[in-house]
């Protein structure tokens, strides 16, 4: 569990039972009225747990996103797949450490995993800049998955970003070029690509790696256009407003598969992800063995054909035109 600095306020009865159920654990010895209430005590507590989290708005969930002790890209590289080597540098600027490439193992399949990174201690927080990337990350990304196309190897995609790196040196790198020619190089690759959203996926730093045959998200992730601090910035001048900028974002997962932003819901552990690393690592996996397994049975030039016509329809809606009174 993370420091109480972290802790999730809506969670607050939840981490009430979640104490009481390890005081009851760690008592000795166990007589038959011990042993029935902590029954009624994991009970209680997996009931308020479900119930909390079948109540969670946009901007808890936001929250949840954004926790901790959350499943980072080392950790599901650890437990979802069986090998990773690192492949570093784009060949011009440096090695960008928000944004990590390597050849890996799921299962019987050789693959290319790209990933987002935001470190777990202060220090390797601040070296990869919070999940953050810079162009050189991109560039690098693009290096890597153009390698993976030549070898025919299928490419995995794992998105935690609050957004690209937003300064100056950034931007006189060609942030933005960078960011539309991956999408670019993305859409032609002529290999499976399945992308995540693990955690936060914002802006076009998610979207920079974010083209694929498949886009899925975690249940308590989030997917947008911009940050909901961003977005209240815009258009309410402050951050303070961020809790409504995510309720008119509709960036959770629910929105976005009706949207159709997404392909598919990931359902997390009861209590989320950071419960229950393990769980979610193996549904994680599940998903993108028989995500993987379909898509290789589809020929490269349907594969790029749907592609191409799965980020065409992102967009459609029907408006209504205005009744009104002609007479």
């Amino acid at each position: 569990m993370a420091s109480e600095a972290f802790r999730l306020d809506f969670e607050e009865p939840i981490y009430a039972l979640e104490k009481r159920v390890r005081q009851l654990e760690a008592t000795e010895p166990k007589s038959a009225q011990l042993h029935e209430e902590l029954r009624a005590k994991r009970r209680e507590l997996a009931d308020v747990t479900r119930t909390v989290y079948s109540q969670l708005d946009a901007w808890q969930i936001v929250r949840v996103a954004r926790y901790p002790d959350r499943p980072k890209f080392s950790d599901y590289t650890n437990m979802v797949f069986d090998e990773f080597v690192e492949l570093h540098g784009d060949k011009f600027y440096g090695d960008d450490r928000a944004l990590q490439t390597g050849f890996a193992k799921l299962n019987e399949y050789k693959i290319l995993l790209v990933g987002h990174q935001k470190g777990k201690t202060l220090k390797e927080r601040n070296e990869c800049y919070f999940g953050c990337a810079h162009p050189e990350g991109y560039r690098k990304a693009m290096a890597k998955m153009r390698l993976a196309a030549k070898f025919k190897m299928p490419i995995i995609c794992l998105i935690d970003t609050p957004g690209a790196y937003p300064g100056i040196g950034a931007e006189e790198r060609g942030q933005a070029q960078v960011i539309a020619e991956s999408m670019f190089t993305m859409s032609l690759l002529p290999v499976p690509i399945i992308c995540v959203v693990i955690g936060e996926g914002g802006s076009g730093g998610a979207l920079g790696i974010g083209v694929g045959d498949r886009v899925g998200v975690l249940q308590f992730a989030y997917y947008s256009v911009i940050s909901p601090e961003g977005c209240a910035g815009i258009l309410w001048k402050s951050h303070k407003f961020a809790e409504d900028a995510a309720r008119a974002l509709r960036l959770t997962s629910d929105n976005l598969l009706e949207l159709g932003a997404v392909d598919d819901v990931i359902e997390e552990p009861l209590g989320a992800a950071h419960r229950n690393p393990h769980q979610m690592a193996t549904r994680l996996k599940i998903y993108l063995l028989r995500t993987l397994r379909e898509l290789l049975e589809i020929p490269e030039e349907e594969l790029l054909a749907r592609r191409y016509a799965r980020f065409r329809r992102i967009g459609h809606f029907i408006e209504e035109a205005p009744a009104c009174d002609l007479d």
